[in-house]
């Protein structure tokens, strides 16, 4: 398929610069048969008892770094772990770097350039001698980084302290993202429990959401482009969960693309959920035929990036676009900190 088929007009101020508040007050378009302007708040009453609801637990970490190499200035972000104590990282400027160099973030927080090739990337050694090099790094980035917000949020130099709260689920509990779940940002615990009470299951998967996930589709057509893998974890207990509350007539609600990637990853053709580890670089265009999902809850996408492809084809790219042109024309707000929607998908 031709990438410009996922291509709408995008009015630049409908992409959201901070999110709504409090969370669960942003707006919800349910993309059904018909289309329904609703709230975050109305999800228990467009569920039914016995479905269950998979959210994705990453904790996003601070993973960028603003430092020297010598007298110069470079500015890294870390987007993929490769061992206890490297990561690749996308650096600025990064022509300039050689293996070798030292990045200094702090006196007391540094990293040696291992390895480099196209794109910007840069592998990162921030190994010292610890026992636990991964802890030191964590604590590092803690004290020093700042969150990765994508390019299409705009903050200054040093970011904003109310994106470290921000740009996190309320679930966030494994380390590992270095961009947010955003379908989850909308989630509370007031919603959490009106869930319950309506009696919607819930259970939890964790992908480490990567950078690659904002990186532009630059190809012409979709059968060329290669997808970014995630690393993501199921186990057991969560997958017979699941699998019950299917067997049991129950929907299957992924929330957010990532959720959803990684359920259909795990899931084998009769639409039976097994336990997974590793990585995992699905990529879902109209035609693919959904092995669990039943409906997903996500946010609004850009034009013709791999999460609109996804939601066209759960929806129909016909259905997909004329909702999108909807809810520009009503003014939903767009991407990380935007509205969400409910999509149903194609019977």
């Amino acid at each position: 398929m031709k990438v410009s088929d996922f291509d709408f007009d995008l009015p630049p101020e409908l992409i959201a610069q901070a999110p709504a508040e409090p969370r669960d007050s942003a707006r919800l378009l349910h993309i059904g048969e018909t289309l329904s302007d609703l709230g975050v708040k109305d999800l228990p009453s467009l569920l039914s008892p016995g479905d269950i609801m998979v959210f994705n637990n990453t904790k996003v970490i601070p993973s960028r770094l603003v430092g020297r190499r010598g007298e110069a200035g470079v500015e890294v972000t870390l987007h993929k772990q490769e061992t206890e104590s490297t990561w690749w990282a996308f650096a600025r400027p990064a022509k300039k770097l050689r293996p070798g160099d030292t990045l200094v973030f702090a006196e007391d927080f540094s990293c040696l350039v291992e390895g480099k090739r196209d794109g910007g990337e840069v592998l990162l050694a921030f190994e010292d001698g610890q026992e636990n090099p991964l802890g030191a790094l964590m604590a590092g980035l803690e004290k020093y980084g700042y969150m990765p917000l994508p390019p299409y949020i705009k903050r200054e130099k040093g970011g904003s302290v109310e994106d470290r709260a921000d740009y996190q689920t309320m679930y966030a509990k494994r380390d590992g993202a270095v961009a947010a779940p955003t379908a989850g940002l909308h989630f509370t615990d007031a919603l959490m429990t009106a869930l319950e009470a309506r009696g919607i299951e819930k259970a939890f998967v964790t992908l480490h959401v990567g950078a690659g996930t904002f990186l532009p589709v630059k190809v012409d057509d979709t059968d060329d482009h290669v997808m970014h893998a995630e690393w993501g974890e199921l186990d057991q207990e969560t997958a017979d969960k699941i699998n019950r509350a299917r067997a049991m007539g129950g929907k299957v609600v992924p929330v957010g693309s990532t959720s959803l990637r990684l359920l259909e990853s795990a899931a084998d053709d009769s639409g039976l959920l097994h336990p997974f580890t590793g990585e995992t670089d699905i990529f879902i265009t109209p035609g693919y035929k959904f092995k669990i999902t039943d409906k997903m809850v996500t946010n609004f996408h850009l034009p013709k990036s791999t999460l609109f492809m996804l939601i066209a084809a759960l929806a129909g790219t016909e259905r997909v676009k004329s909702a999108y042109s909807h809810a520009i024309a009503a003014r939903y707000r767009f991407f990380s900190y935007g509205d969400a929607s409910l999509i149903e998908g194609v019977k």
